[in-house]
Protein backbone atom coordinates (compact mmCIF):
# COMPACT_ATOMS: atom_id res chain seq x y z
CA UNK A 1 0.00 0.00 0.00
CA UNK A 2 2.83 2.40 0.90
CA UNK A 3 4.54 1.71 -2.43
CA UNK A 4 1.29 2.38 -4.27
CA UNK A 5 0.79 5.65 -2.42
CA UNK A 6 4.38 6.64 -3.25
CA UNK A 7 3.76 5.86 -6.92
CA UNK A 8 0.62 7.96 -7.01
CA UNK A 9 2.42 10.76 -5.19
CA UNK A 10 5.34 10.59 -7.62
CA UNK A 11 3.02 10.73 -10.63
CA UNK A 12 1.22 13.71 -9.18
CA UNK A 13 4.52 15.49 -8.51
CA UNK A 14 5.69 14.82 -12.08
CA UNK A 15 2.40 16.13 -13.45
CA UNK A 16 2.72 19.24 -11.31
CA UNK A 17 6.28 19.72 -12.57
CA UNK A 18 5.14 19.49 -16.20
CA UNK A 19 2.30 21.93 -15.62
CA UNK A 20 4.37 24.37 -13.59
CA UNK A 21 7.23 24.39 -16.11
CA UNK A 22 4.83 25.17 -18.95
CA UNK A 23 3.27 28.04 -17.00
CA UNK A 24 6.66 29.36 -15.91
CA UNK A 25 8.19 29.53 -19.38
CA UNK A 26 5.12 30.14 -21.56
CA UNK A 27 2.47 31.68 -19.29
CA UNK A 28 0.03 33.24 -18.95
CA UNK A 29 -1.95 30.29 -20.34
CA UNK A 30 -5.50 29.02 -20.04
CA UNK A 31 -6.41 25.56 -18.79
CA UNK A 32 -7.25 24.64 -22.39
CA UNK A 33 -3.75 25.73 -23.44
CA UNK A 34 -2.27 23.60 -20.67
CA UNK A 35 -4.22 20.53 -21.73
CA UNK A 36 -3.02 20.91 -25.31
CA UNK A 37 0.54 21.81 -24.38
CA UNK A 38 1.26 19.21 -21.70
CA UNK A 39 -0.63 16.12 -22.83
CA UNK A 40 -2.35 15.94 -19.44
CA UNK A 41 -6.07 15.28 -19.29
CA UNK A 42 -8.55 18.07 -18.65
CA UNK A 43 -9.47 16.54 -15.30
CA UNK A 44 -5.82 16.34 -14.21
CA UNK A 45 -5.11 19.91 -15.27
CA UNK A 46 -8.23 21.17 -13.50
CA UNK A 47 -7.34 19.33 -10.29
CA UNK A 48 -3.73 20.52 -10.26
CA UNK A 49 -4.66 24.10 -11.14
CA UNK A 50 -7.11 24.13 -8.24
CA UNK A 51 -4.51 22.74 -5.88
CA UNK A 52 -1.77 25.14 -6.92
CA UNK A 53 -4.20 28.05 -6.82
CA UNK A 54 -5.14 27.24 -3.23
CA UNK A 55 -1.45 27.12 -2.32
CA UNK A 56 -0.93 30.56 -3.87
CA UNK A 57 1.61 29.17 -6.34
CA UNK A 58 -0.37 30.31 -9.39
CA UNK A 59 -2.84 33.13 -9.94
CA UNK A 60 -5.24 34.49 -12.54
CA UNK A 61 -3.75 36.89 -15.06
CA UNK A 62 -6.68 38.20 -17.11
CA UNK A 63 -8.71 36.46 -19.79
CA UNK A 64 -8.95 36.02 -23.55
CA UNK A 65 -11.88 35.46 -25.92
CA UNK A 66 -12.84 31.96 -26.94
CA UNK A 67 -14.49 31.66 -30.39
CA UNK A 68 -17.90 32.85 -29.31
CA UNK A 69 -17.84 31.05 -25.97
CA UNK A 70 -17.07 32.34 -22.52
CA UNK A 71 -13.72 34.11 -22.07
CA UNK A 72 -10.93 31.80 -20.96
CA UNK A 73 -9.14 32.68 -17.74
CA UNK A 74 -5.36 32.97 -18.06
CA UNK A 75 -3.04 31.62 -15.36
CA UNK A 76 0.55 32.38 -14.40
CA UNK A 77 3.04 31.55 -11.68
CA UNK A 78 2.57 34.12 -8.90
CA UNK A 79 5.76 36.21 -8.76
CA UNK A 80 5.54 36.82 -5.01
CA UNK A 81 5.02 33.17 -4.05
CA UNK A 82 8.72 33.02 -3.26
CA UNK A 83 12.03 34.69 -3.94
CA UNK A 84 15.45 33.79 -5.32
CA UNK A 85 18.95 35.06 -4.69
CA UNK A 86 21.65 34.99 -7.34
CA UNK A 87 25.32 35.56 -6.48
CA UNK A 88 28.09 36.32 -8.97
CA UNK A 89 31.53 35.67 -7.50
CA UNK A 90 33.56 37.45 -10.15
CA UNK A 91 37.15 38.50 -10.61
CA UNK A 92 36.45 42.16 -9.83
CA UNK A 93 33.47 42.03 -7.47
CA UNK A 94 30.92 39.92 -5.65
CA UNK A 95 27.33 40.76 -6.60
CA UNK A 96 24.31 39.53 -4.62
CA UNK A 97 20.91 40.09 -6.25
CA UNK A 98 17.35 39.31 -5.13
CA UNK A 99 14.65 38.31 -7.65
CA UNK A 100 10.98 37.39 -7.50
CA UNK A 101 9.76 34.22 -9.21
CA UNK A 102 9.26 36.06 -12.50
CA UNK A 103 13.00 36.89 -12.31
CA UNK A 104 12.18 40.54 -11.75
CA UNK A 105 15.16 42.17 -9.97
CA UNK A 106 14.28 43.63 -6.56
CA UNK A 107 17.57 44.60 -4.90
CA UNK A 108 21.31 44.11 -5.29
CA UNK A 109 24.50 44.60 -3.34
CA UNK A 110 27.98 44.91 -4.86
CA UNK A 111 31.32 44.32 -3.14
CA UNK A 112 34.32 45.37 -5.28
CA UNK A 113 37.46 43.24 -5.05
CA UNK A 114 40.73 45.16 -4.90
CA UNK A 115 43.01 43.89 -7.69
CA UNK A 116 46.04 44.88 -5.58
CA UNK A 117 44.93 42.69 -2.66
CA UNK A 118 45.03 39.00 -3.66
CA UNK A 119 43.92 38.05 -0.14
CA UNK A 120 40.59 39.69 -0.94
CA UNK A 121 39.81 36.65 -3.09
CA UNK A 122 40.44 34.19 -0.27
CA UNK A 123 37.40 32.08 0.64
CA UNK A 124 36.75 33.78 3.99
CA UNK A 125 36.28 37.35 2.67
CA UNK A 126 34.23 36.06 -0.25
CA UNK A 127 31.93 34.26 2.20
CA UNK A 128 31.64 37.46 4.26
CA UNK A 129 30.64 39.43 1.14
CA UNK A 130 27.98 36.87 0.21
CA UNK A 131 26.46 36.84 3.68
CA UNK A 132 26.58 40.63 3.99
CA UNK A 133 24.97 41.00 0.58
CA UNK A 134 22.23 38.56 1.49
CA UNK A 135 21.50 40.58 4.64
CA UNK A 136 21.38 43.79 2.62
CA UNK A 137 18.99 42.63 -0.11
CA UNK A 138 16.47 41.01 2.24
CA UNK A 139 16.52 44.01 4.56
CA UNK A 140 16.11 46.45 1.66
CA UNK A 141 12.99 44.64 0.43
CA UNK A 142 11.51 43.30 3.65
CA UNK A 143 11.49 39.79 2.20
CA UNK A 144 11.47 37.01 4.77
CA UNK A 145 14.22 34.43 4.50
CA UNK A 146 11.53 31.79 4.91
CA UNK A 147 10.19 32.83 1.50
CA UNK A 148 13.54 32.21 -0.24
CA UNK A 149 13.45 29.20 -2.54
CA UNK A 150 17.21 29.15 -2.58
CA UNK A 151 20.49 30.96 -3.11
CA UNK A 152 22.32 30.24 -6.37
CA UNK A 153 26.02 31.07 -6.62
CA UNK A 154 28.11 31.32 -9.77
CA UNK A 155 31.84 30.94 -9.16
CA UNK A 156 35.01 30.78 -11.28
CA UNK A 157 36.64 27.41 -11.70
CA UNK A 158 35.57 23.83 -11.12
CA UNK A 159 32.67 22.82 -8.87
CA UNK A 160 32.45 19.29 -7.50
CA UNK A 161 28.81 18.44 -6.87
CA UNK A 162 28.90 15.86 -4.08
CA UNK A 163 26.98 15.87 -0.80
CA UNK A 164 28.14 19.47 -0.55
CA UNK A 165 29.60 21.59 -3.33
CA UNK A 166 33.38 22.02 -3.26
CA UNK A 167 35.15 24.60 -5.42
CA UNK A 168 38.54 24.47 -7.16
CA UNK A 169 39.26 27.99 -8.49
CA UNK A 170 42.88 27.93 -9.57
CA UNK A 171 43.03 31.61 -10.55
CA UNK A 172 41.74 32.50 -7.07
CA UNK A 173 44.18 30.12 -5.39
CA UNK A 174 41.28 27.92 -4.21
CA UNK A 175 41.82 24.18 -3.83
CA UNK A 176 39.06 21.97 -2.42
CA UNK A 177 37.24 24.94 -0.84
CA UNK A 178 34.07 23.69 0.96
CA UNK A 179 32.11 26.79 -0.03
CA UNK A 180 28.66 25.32 0.63
CA UNK A 181 29.62 24.21 4.13
CA UNK A 182 31.16 27.62 4.86
CA UNK A 183 27.90 29.35 3.89
CA UNK A 184 25.33 26.91 5.23
CA UNK A 185 24.74 28.30 8.73
CA UNK A 186 24.63 31.93 7.61
CA UNK A 187 22.41 31.60 4.54
CA UNK A 188 19.32 29.93 6.02
CA UNK A 189 18.13 28.64 2.63
CA UNK A 190 18.99 25.90 0.17
CA UNK A 191 22.33 26.59 -1.55
CA UNK A 192 23.14 25.82 -5.19
CA UNK A 193 26.66 26.40 -6.58
CA UNK A 194 27.92 26.10 -10.15
CA UNK A 195 30.47 27.53 -12.54
CA UNK A 196 29.63 31.13 -13.49
CA UNK A 197 29.84 30.51 -17.24
CA UNK A 198 27.28 27.75 -16.85
CA UNK A 199 24.89 29.94 -14.91
CA UNK A 200 25.20 32.58 -17.67
CA UNK A 201 24.53 29.88 -20.27
CA UNK A 202 21.36 28.74 -18.54
CA UNK A 203 20.08 32.32 -18.20
CA UNK A 204 20.79 33.07 -21.85
CA UNK A 205 18.92 29.98 -23.07
CA UNK A 206 15.99 30.64 -20.73
CA UNK A 207 15.59 34.39 -21.12
CA UNK A 208 17.90 35.66 -23.83
CA UNK A 209 18.29 33.74 -27.05
CA UNK A 210 15.51 31.93 -28.90
CA UNK A 211 14.47 28.97 -26.72
CA UNK A 212 13.99 26.83 -29.82
CA UNK A 213 17.81 26.68 -29.98
CA UNK A 214 18.77 23.39 -28.37
CA UNK A 215 22.51 23.25 -28.97
CA UNK A 216 24.55 26.33 -28.13
CA UNK A 217 27.79 27.48 -26.57
CA UNK A 218 27.63 30.55 -24.33
CA UNK A 219 31.02 32.20 -23.82
CA UNK A 220 31.76 34.33 -20.75
CA UNK A 221 34.63 36.77 -21.17
CA UNK A 222 35.66 39.09 -18.38
CA UNK A 223 38.89 38.96 -16.45
CA UNK A 224 38.60 35.21 -16.90
CA UNK A 225 37.25 33.21 -19.83
CA UNK A 226 34.81 30.30 -19.73
CA UNK A 227 32.08 28.70 -21.79
CA UNK A 228 28.90 26.72 -21.19
CA UNK A 229 28.13 23.96 -23.68
CA UNK A 230 24.34 23.62 -23.81
CA UNK A 231 22.92 20.41 -25.25
CA UNK A 232 19.14 19.93 -25.52
CA UNK A 233 18.76 22.99 -23.33
CA UNK A 234 20.93 21.56 -20.52
CA UNK A 235 24.51 22.44 -19.65
CA UNK A 236 26.95 19.64 -20.43
CA UNK A 237 28.66 18.36 -17.29
CA UNK A 238 31.68 16.11 -17.03
CA UNK A 239 32.85 14.41 -13.86
CA UNK A 240 32.50 17.81 -12.20
CA UNK A 241 31.61 21.28 -13.49
CA UNK A 242 34.99 21.68 -15.19
CA UNK A 243 33.54 21.11 -18.68
CA UNK A 244 33.52 24.72 -19.83
CA UNK A 245 37.03 25.91 -18.93
CA UNK A 246 37.44 27.09 -22.51
CA UNK A 247 39.79 29.86 -21.40
CA UNK A 248 42.37 27.27 -20.40
CA UNK A 249 42.54 25.53 -23.74
CA UNK A 250 45.81 26.17 -25.58
CA UNK A 251 45.66 28.67 -28.43
CA UNK A 252 49.46 29.20 -28.80
CA UNK A 253 51.88 26.41 -27.92
CA UNK A 254 54.49 27.75 -25.50
CA UNK A 255 52.84 31.17 -25.63
CA UNK A 256 52.05 33.81 -23.03
CA UNK A 257 51.99 32.82 -19.36
CA UNK A 258 48.47 32.33 -18.00
CA UNK A 259 47.31 32.88 -14.42
CA UNK A 260 46.59 29.15 -14.17
CA UNK A 261 50.33 28.41 -14.49
CA UNK A 262 50.26 27.07 -18.06
CA UNK A 263 51.33 28.86 -21.24
CA UNK A 264 49.42 29.80 -24.34
CA UNK A 265 45.91 29.62 -22.82
CA UNK A 266 43.15 31.46 -24.65
CA UNK A 267 42.49 33.50 -21.50
CA UNK A 268 46.01 34.95 -21.68
CA UNK A 269 45.10 36.49 -25.04
CA UNK A 270 41.39 37.42 -24.86
CA UNK A 271 40.69 37.79 -21.11
CA UNK A 272 40.61 41.43 -20.05
CA UNK A 273 43.93 41.21 -18.22
CA UNK A 274 45.65 39.58 -21.18
CA UNK A 275 44.30 42.14 -23.65
CA UNK A 276 45.40 45.04 -21.46
CA UNK A 277 48.83 43.52 -20.79
CA UNK A 278 49.44 43.26 -24.53
CA UNK A 279 48.34 46.89 -24.99
CA UNK A 280 50.62 48.18 -22.24
CA UNK A 281 53.59 46.23 -23.58
CA UNK A 282 52.89 47.35 -27.15
CA UNK A 283 53.24 50.94 -25.93
CA UNK A 284 56.58 50.10 -24.34
CA UNK A 285 55.39 49.97 -20.76
CA UNK A 286 55.37 47.16 -18.21
CA UNK A 287 52.41 44.82 -18.13
CA UNK A 288 50.22 44.95 -15.07
CA UNK A 289 46.94 43.50 -13.82
CA UNK A 290 46.46 45.86 -10.86
CA UNK A 291 44.03 48.17 -12.69
CA UNK A 292 40.33 48.88 -13.09
CA UNK A 293 39.96 46.55 -16.05
CA UNK A 294 36.51 47.73 -17.12
CA UNK A 295 37.64 51.35 -17.38
CA UNK A 296 40.88 50.36 -19.11
CA UNK A 297 39.13 48.21 -21.72
CA UNK A 298 36.83 51.16 -22.44
CA UNK A 299 39.91 53.38 -22.80
CA UNK A 300 41.51 50.89 -25.20
CA UNK A 301 38.39 50.85 -27.38
CA UNK A 302 38.36 54.65 -27.47
CA UNK A 303 42.09 54.85 -28.21
CA UNK A 304 41.70 52.49 -31.17
CA UNK A 305 39.90 55.27 -33.06
CA UNK A 306 43.14 57.28 -33.27
CA UNK A 307 45.96 54.94 -32.20
CA UNK A 308 47.38 52.34 -34.58
CA UNK A 309 48.89 50.50 -31.59
CA UNK A 310 45.50 50.14 -29.88
CA UNK A 311 43.85 49.17 -33.18
CA UNK A 312 46.46 46.45 -33.74
CA UNK A 313 45.85 45.03 -30.25
CA UNK A 314 42.11 44.83 -30.94
CA UNK A 315 42.76 43.27 -34.36
CA UNK A 316 44.92 40.59 -32.73
CA UNK A 317 42.29 40.04 -30.03
CA UNK A 318 39.60 39.50 -32.66
CA UNK A 319 41.91 36.98 -34.32
CA UNK A 320 42.55 34.98 -31.17
CA UNK A 321 38.89 35.09 -30.17
CA UNK A 322 37.71 34.11 -33.65
CA UNK A 323 40.14 31.18 -33.70
CA UNK A 324 38.96 30.07 -30.26
CA UNK A 325 35.35 30.22 -31.43
CA UNK A 326 36.28 28.20 -34.52
CA UNK A 327 37.57 25.48 -32.19
CA UNK A 328 34.20 25.45 -30.41
CA UNK A 329 32.40 25.16 -33.75
CA UNK A 330 34.57 22.27 -34.90
CA UNK A 331 34.25 20.45 -31.58
CA UNK A 332 30.55 20.90 -30.78
CA UNK A 333 28.79 21.94 -34.01
CA UNK A 334 26.40 24.25 -32.12
CA UNK A 335 23.46 26.05 -33.64
CA UNK A 336 24.53 29.24 -31.92
CA UNK A 337 27.52 30.73 -30.13
CA UNK A 338 26.68 33.55 -27.73
CA UNK A 339 29.40 35.97 -26.67
CA UNK A 340 28.79 37.38 -23.18
CA UNK A 341 30.46 38.77 -20.09
CA UNK A 342 31.35 42.43 -19.62
CA UNK A 343 34.57 42.22 -21.67
CA UNK A 344 32.99 39.94 -24.28
CA UNK A 345 30.23 42.47 -24.89
CA UNK A 346 32.58 45.47 -24.84
CA UNK A 347 34.88 43.85 -27.39
CA UNK A 348 32.09 42.18 -29.36
CA UNK A 349 30.17 45.39 -29.92
CA UNK A 350 33.13 46.66 -31.93
CA UNK A 351 34.77 43.49 -33.22
CA UNK A 352 31.92 41.05 -33.93
CA UNK A 353 32.15 41.24 -37.78
CA UNK A 354 35.90 40.61 -37.61
CA UNK A 355 35.45 37.81 -35.06
CA UNK A 356 32.92 36.14 -37.36
CA UNK A 357 35.26 36.45 -40.35
CA UNK A 358 38.16 34.85 -38.46
CA UNK A 359 35.92 32.06 -37.16
CA UNK A 360 34.74 31.39 -40.72
CA UNK A 361 38.33 31.20 -41.93
CA UNK A 362 39.38 28.72 -39.24
CA UNK A 363 36.29 26.56 -38.80
CA UNK A 364 35.24 23.73 -41.05
CA UNK A 365 32.82 25.08 -43.65
CA UNK A 366 29.86 22.80 -42.98
CA UNK A 367 29.58 23.25 -39.18
CA UNK A 368 30.28 26.98 -39.54
CA UNK A 369 27.39 27.30 -41.99
CA UNK A 370 25.09 25.79 -39.34
CA UNK A 371 26.19 28.26 -36.63
CA UNK A 372 25.33 31.85 -35.82
CA UNK A 373 27.59 33.98 -33.62
CA UNK A 374 25.76 36.60 -31.57
CA UNK A 375 26.15 38.83 -28.54
CA UNK A 376 24.47 37.96 -25.24
CA UNK A 377 21.08 39.68 -25.00
CA UNK A 378 21.02 39.82 -21.21
CA UNK A 379 23.74 42.41 -20.79
CA UNK A 380 27.09 42.31 -18.99
CA UNK A 381 25.77 41.41 -15.53
CA UNK A 382 23.81 38.24 -16.28
CA UNK A 383 25.77 35.78 -14.12
CA UNK A 384 23.78 36.67 -10.98
CA UNK A 385 20.55 36.21 -12.96
CA UNK A 386 21.82 32.86 -14.16
CA UNK A 387 22.81 31.87 -10.63
CA UNK A 388 19.25 32.60 -9.49
CA UNK A 389 17.97 30.08 -12.05
CA UNK A 390 19.69 27.26 -10.13
CA UNK A 391 17.02 27.16 -7.38
CA UNK A 392 14.34 27.61 -10.06
CA UNK A 393 15.40 24.30 -11.60
CA UNK A 394 14.75 22.60 -8.27
CA UNK A 395 11.46 24.45 -7.84
CA UNK A 396 10.15 23.34 -11.23
CA UNK A 397 11.34 19.75 -10.96
CA UNK A 398 9.68 19.41 -7.55
CA UNK A 399 6.37 20.76 -8.83
CA UNK A 400 6.60 23.85 -6.64
CA UNK A 401 7.32 22.17 -3.33
CA UNK A 402 8.85 24.57 -0.88
CA UNK A 403 12.38 23.40 -0.05
CA UNK A 404 13.70 22.82 3.41
CA UNK A 405 17.05 24.17 4.45
CA UNK A 406 19.96 21.77 4.03
CA UNK A 407 21.14 19.56 1.26
CA UNK A 408 20.32 20.25 -2.36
Amino acid sequence: MDAKRATVRDIRRRNRAVLLSRLYFDGPLSQQDLVGGTGLSGATVSSLVGQMGEEGLIEEAGSVGSDGGRPRTLLRVRPTYGYLVGVDVGETRVRVELFDLSMGPLAKADFPLDPQDPRGRDPEPIVRHILAGLDQVVEATGVSRRSLFGVGIGVPGVVEQGREAVVHAQTFGWTVVPLEAMLRDGVGARIHIDNGAKTLGQAELWFGTDRTVRHAVVALIGSGVGAAVMTNGVSYRGASSSAGEWGHTTIVYGGRACRCGARGCLEAYVGAGGVLDRWYRARGGPGTSAVDEESEIAALLTAADTSAVAADVLHETAGYLGAGIANLINLFNPERIVLGGWAGLALGNRLLPEIRAVAAAHALRHPYAQTTIELCRLGPDAVSLGAATLPVVHLLSSGGTRPGVGRR
